[in-house]
This record gives structure tokens, C-alpha cells and sequence, in this order.
């Protein structure tokens, strides 16, 4: 299965086969850590004060896990199923830390379709370079052709 970083539509649920991915790649910067912090409340120092951040076991600034699982969400919703696909439900194993200027490599794939209930599971993933950083699962209703 090839992947691709096509954005902005839908694959509804007649068209969709196990094992159908999607991805994309994205640059954390600083600005996005300020702006997630900004938006979810969240202005725990361990993301934005790299002098308290460098005394902790992560030896340094981290972005939220959420920003990263954010991204996740942006495939599911802008790709794989795409525009209409309502989420139900998300599984996160946080496995290593996002910092500042890393490159976040995120991957969607079908698990499982249940066509009567309009039901998809995903297996999701989020790496830099070869490292895992979060790894789940997420439950979407996905967009019809019989009901759209």
C-alpha cells in the first residue's frame, strides 16, 4: 500500500480496505509548543521554561504529548477517512519525548471496518526518525456514500 500525503478530502467507508495508510510529517517548533499552551491552558514548565525543564528526567523543553496526538487527529480528520469522519474514541501510549525542532513522522492505517455499523478502527503512530514516540488506536464513524 503506497503511501501519500494527500490532504483535504474523503475516502468513504465502501472505499476504505484494511490496510490503507496515510501520513504526515511535521516540524515542532516553539511557536507551536506557546500556541498549544495557549489554547489548552496547559502551561506546565516542562514545556516552556528550559531551565526548569533541563532539572527534570527529560533533561530539557518537551512538547505536549496532546500536540503530538493532535497530528494524529489532523490525518484522521483532513485524510484517512477524511472530512465527515466523527471520532469515537482514541487509545495513547506516550513512548518517548517530542523537543523542539524534532521532526514528527505520523502514520494511520485501518485495523478493522465494521460496514453495518459505519465503525473503523485505526492503529496509529508517531515516530522521529526511527524512534517511536506514541503509539494507539483510534475508533472513528467514518462518512457514507448512502447516508452523504
Amino acid at each position: 500500500m503506497m503511501l501519500d500525503n494527500d490532504t483535504g478530502h474523503t475516502i468513504f467507508l465502501e472505499d476504505l480496505e484494511i490496510g490503507m495508510k496515510r501520513d504526515l510529517t511535521k516540524l515542532i517548533t516553539d511557536a507551536d509548543i506557546e500556541k498549544f499552551a495557549e489554547v489548552s491552558t496547559d502551561h506546565n514548565p516542562v514545556h516552556l521554561d528550559e531551565e526548569y525543564a533541563r532539572e527534570t528526567v527529560f533533561e530539557g523543553r518537551i512538547a505536549h504529548g496532546m500536540l503530538t496526538a493532535g497530528l494524529i487527529s489532523a490525518v484522521i480528520g483532513e485524510q484517512l477517512p477524511g472530512h465527515g469522519t466523527i471520532y469515537l474514541g482514541q487509545t495513547l501510549k506516550f513512548m518517548a519525548p517530542v523537543r523542539p525542532g524534532d521532526i514528527v513522522h505520523v502514520e494511520v492505517e485501518v485495523a478493522e471496518i465494521d460496514h453495518k455499523k459505519r465503525r473503523v478502527r485505526l492503529l496509529t503512530q508517531a515516530s522521529i526518525g526511527k524512534t517511536v514516540v506514541l503509539r494507539g488506536e483510534a475508533n472513528v464513524l467514518a462518512p457514507s456514500k448512502k447516508l452523504d
